[in-house]
């Protein structure tokens, strides 16, 4: 079968390519996957340069994310043909991932998809989308309403910002978008954005402690200076989120909002959180939640064409969403 295969030829030192492997064989209780769609992630692209955080096992096929058809099963809780898809545990990791023709995965990391939304649609959302979800969630179930005031999305333009900018829109928030590229000011506000903030904008005029509350809460993608500046302009008994890193790990912040204004920050993990939580993420997706503006932010690609969207992930200048179609 086909694959997008990751060598290290010596110490840090990796390549890259499409290459011809074997099919796995499926033992107990796993599941071999005919893959339908994958997609692409920042940590797929990290992977596919030898992350050392990522990816240890060498050679290493990438992708996060899978959907398509159950075409061996070694359990007793999925049939061959049922429709199905992986996102996150170790897939992709250091357990070859979804840039292939074929994965094999234990049953346990599987989930079904639902009836209502398609393969492409689903690796669409993917890992990002899956995480946009599981942060409103936390936004909703934590009493955030449209009518408490906006929502601060950071790194809109990325997977996870481009669809939690859409699926807010969708169920009633103002969203504000912070990014870093000007020229996607339209883009935005296409897929649901009501006002667009320049990063640098919002950062010089972040300096004080404390900031005139403006917002109910937030969706943060990026981290560092961004979220600390952003904890300072949420609300009374507001909520941010908080699922990324790529602008820093480091949280240089103060007291005040959580003391002051009852604020709380909650961490988000869509790669080990229980498989029943992620299968009511995906339900939503497929219904209330299901988005208009899919098409907008959409890209889909072959296997030939992953190495050059890596190339654009790790320089910061993708936009939306990678969907390989295998």
């Amino acid at each position: 079968m086909k694959a997008f295969v990751v060598e290290k030829i010596a110490d840090r030192e990796f390549a890259a390519d499409i290459q011809e492997i074997s099919v796995p064989k499926c033992e107990e209780n796993e599941v071999l996957i005919k893959v339908s769609y994958s997609s692409l992630n920042y940590k797929d692209a990290l992977s596919s340069v030898g992350n050392p955080g990522v990816s240890r096992k060498f050679p290493h096929v990438t992708g996060i994310d899978v959907a398509g058809t159950v075409a061996e099963s070694n359990c007793n809780v999925f049939k061959v043909g049922e429709r199905v898809l992986v996102t996150g545990y170790d897939m992709g990791m250091n357990t070859h991932g979804g840039h292939a023709e074929f994965v094999k995965v234990p049953s346990s990391w599987v989930a079904r998809i639902p009836d209502a939304i398609t393969d492409k649609e689903i690796m669409t959302f993917g890992t990002a989308g899956l995480t946009a979800a599981l942060s409103i969630n936390e936004l909703t179930q934590n009493g955030v309403k449209p009518e408490d005031g906006a929502i601060l999305v950071t790194g809109a333009t990325g997977g996870v910002g481009s669809i939690a900018v859409s699926i807010l829109n969708k169920i009633g928030f103002d969203v504000v978008a912070i990014s870093g590229k000007e020229e996607k000011i339209d883009y935005l506000k296409k897929i649901g954005a009501t006002e667009v903030i320049l990063r640098d904008t919002f950062n010089e005029e972040s300096k004080k402690p404390m900031m005139g509350e403006k917002y109910a809460g937030v969706v943060d993608t990026v981290g560092g200076e961004i979220l600390a500046n952003a904890l300072k302009y949420i609300k009374y008994d507001g909520v941010a989120t908080c699922c990324g890193l790529t602008s820093s790990h480091e949280l240089n912040t103060n007291v005040f909002p959580f003391i002051l204004r009852g604020v709380r920050l909650i961490g988000i993990d869509s790669v080990e959180c229980k498989l029943e939580k992620k299968q009511a993420a995906w339900e939503k997706i497929a219904s209330k939640w299901k988005v208009d503006t899919l098409d907008s932010i959409t890209n889909e690609i072959s296997l030939d064409e992953i190495k050059d969207a890596y190339e654009l992930l790790l320089a910061g200048k993708a936009v939306g969403r990678y969907v390989v179609k295998i």
